[in-house]
């Protein structure tokens, strides 16, 4: 799948929104993605999914493993496509790591999914409860990176689409500065 077929998706599916918004991370943006728009379609989510497999398909995956919320949804068709388990990482007391009688076996080859990233921290999270699992991490698969290619994993990374989207420490948010409000992530204000 091109870039360009996935920003269109993204596009038409008003998963792409222009505005001030407050990032996860704590940083402020004038582009948001909302990925839940796009992935409420089944066979949008499908086709994306099997083109992130298909990238990895030759690294003898043995798990998908995903971050909640969206991390879920990726892993399942992800792994579904490999052939592999997929399970998934959630927050317990502040912390990421797996519950539900989830765990990856030593040297397990693992393949974790992000939906966006913009500074890598869930991913970060997610490596190192693979790490602590004893898991061997094989690769790592976005559908969008927002840092412009600059969120490093120390691992093989593949995105559908690369994103350079300016963020902003809020204390030097230009878009404070000029006095435009936030607007809550997911919705359009309309």
């Amino acid at each position: 799948m091109e870039e360009a077929t996935v920003r269109k998706l993204l596009t038409d599916t008003g998963a792409v929104l222009e505005g001030h918004f407050l990032l996860t991370s704590g940083l402020h943006s004038p582009l948001y993605v909302e990925k839940f728009q796009v992935l409420q379609w089944p066979e949008h989510t499908a086709r994306m999914c099997a083109a992130l497999a298909e990238r990895f398909r030759d690294a003898g995956i043995q798990v998908v493993v995903g971050p909640v919320t969206g991390g879920i949804i990726l892993a399942h068709e992800v792994g579904k496509n490999l052939g592999t388990r997929a399970i998934f990482t959630e927050r317990e007391n502040g912390k990421m790591t797996l519950r539900r009688g989830f765990a990856i076996a030593p040297g397990e080859k693992v393949l974790v999914v992000e939906d966006i990233v913009t500074t890598g921290g869930s991913v970060h999270e997610v490596l190192e409860v693979v790490k602590e699992q004893g898991g061997e991490v094989a690769g790592v698969a976005l559908l969008v990176d927002r840092s412009g290619g600059k969120a490093d994993f120390g691992v093989r990374t593949e995105a559908l689409l690369t994103l350079e989207v300016q963020t902003y420490q809020p204390d030097a948010c230009p878009l404070c500065q000029a006095g435009v409000p936030i607007t809550k992530r997911g919705r359009t204000g309309k």
